[in-house]
């Protein structure tokens, strides 16, 4: 759970600059050696950036980076 927490803190503050996107936290995350790409990749299989806004990240501990679109934000699971 904690590389999921450090992942959406480093991410939070990013959703709220102008022209944030899914593109822009696609390559926060790649900074982040925690991240689990082809987990990643799985779960957002049918992601579609003009419906779900950004993509959820599966972290190698098994924690989950979501991103909740309601809120605009990203929350650790």
């Amino acid at each position: 759970m904690t590389d999921a927490q450090r992942l959406s803190q480093a991410l939070n503050p990013l959703t709220k600059t102008p022209q944030f996107n899914y593109t822009k936290a696609r390559a926060a995350a790649r900074s982040e050696p925690a991240v689990n790409w082809p987990a990643t990749k799985e779960r957002n299989e049918d992601f579609n950036p003009e419906v779900d806004g950004c993509e959820s990240f599966v972290m190698k501990d098994g924690s989950i980076c979501e991103w909740l679109p309601g809120q605009y934000r990203y929350a650790p699971r």
